[in-house]
C-alpha cells in the first residue's frame, strides 16, 4: 500500500523541477490522482510524459498502485501556478 506523499516524494526526486499533487480520492491506498508539473515534459507529446512518470515509479505501478489517474503539464501550461 503506498501514501499519496510517497508518490509525490518519488517523482519529484526523479523528475526535474517537479511539483506533483497526489490524492487517494478512493481511500484504499491502490487508486491515485495525480496532477504532475516538470521542466523534463517540455517538447514530449502526452503520452512521452506520461511514460516518465510511469518509468519514475518503476515497480510500484506493477503492485503498490493500481491504477493512477494522470494528468502532466510543463510549467508554462500548469494551470494552477501562483
Amino acid at each position: 500500500m503506498m501514501e499519496p506523499t510517497k508518490i509525490a516524494e518519488i517523482l519529484q526526486a526523479s523528475l526535474p523541477d517537479c511539483q506533483a499533487l497526489v490524492s487517494d480520492n478512493a481511500g484504499d491506498k491502490e487508486h491515485f490522482q495525480a496532477e504532475v508539473v516538470s521542466s523534463a515534459f517540455e517538447g514530449r507529446s502526452r503520452i512521452q510524459q506520461h511514460r516518465l512518470v510511469y518509468q519514475a515509479l518503476g515497480d510500484h505501478m506493477k503492485g503498490d498502485i493500481h491504477a493512477l489517474a494522470l494528468k502532466t503539464y510543463t510549467p508554462s501550461k500548469w494551470p494552477n501556478k501562483a
